[in-house]
């Protein structure tokens, strides 16, 4: 089965214009083209065309996208490039999780904060609350406040 350029889109949640753009950066190589010069996207793109997404949606600069594309159509000797490449993003994937949960971790505390401050009527109460009364889960992001890092 074939598709056009906006059914493409349509089923990866993403604009026609998108894949236009991709197509001009040179990510869409194996996509076929009509006598008229229209972009014909096969079922076997749509994997290709995940995968673009997800390597883009961990920040992978579309060169470095281009760059796996290309390996990826050298064929098997470069597995291994390409498997250090996946490697990576993993890697920067998780870093970038590790740091959003910091980050939740934080609004959490500070939405129990000004909850208990309202209650209270004044952020003089939880502000100067002992930490052993503070909920075990907002303790760490209250030192994380608290504290100074040390060179």
């Amino acid at each position: 089965m074939t598709y056009t350029v906006g059914e493409m889109a349509k089923l990866l949640g993403v604009t026609p214009s998108a894949l236009r753009y991709y197509d001009k950066e040179g990510l869409l190589p194996f996509v076929e083209r009509s006598s008229g010069g229209m972009r014909i996207f096969q079922e076997k793109d749509y994997e290709w065309l995940q995968i673009i997404q997800c390597l883009k949606d961990t920040g992978m600069s579309l060169r470095d996208i281009r760059r796996y594309i290309d390996l990826a159509m050298e064929g098997d000797a470069t597995i291994q490039a390409r498997l250090e490449i996946f490697q990576s993003r993993r890697e920067a994937v998780r870093e970038q999780m590790r740091q959003l949960q910091e980050t939740l971790d934080l609004l959490d505390f500070k939405c129990w904060y000004y909850e208990t401050a309202r209650a209270a009527g004044t952020t003089a109460v939880p502000r100067e609350m002992p930490p052993e009364e503070i909920p075990e889960q907002y303790r760490k992001a209250r030192r994380q406040l608290k504290s100074i890092p040390q060179d």
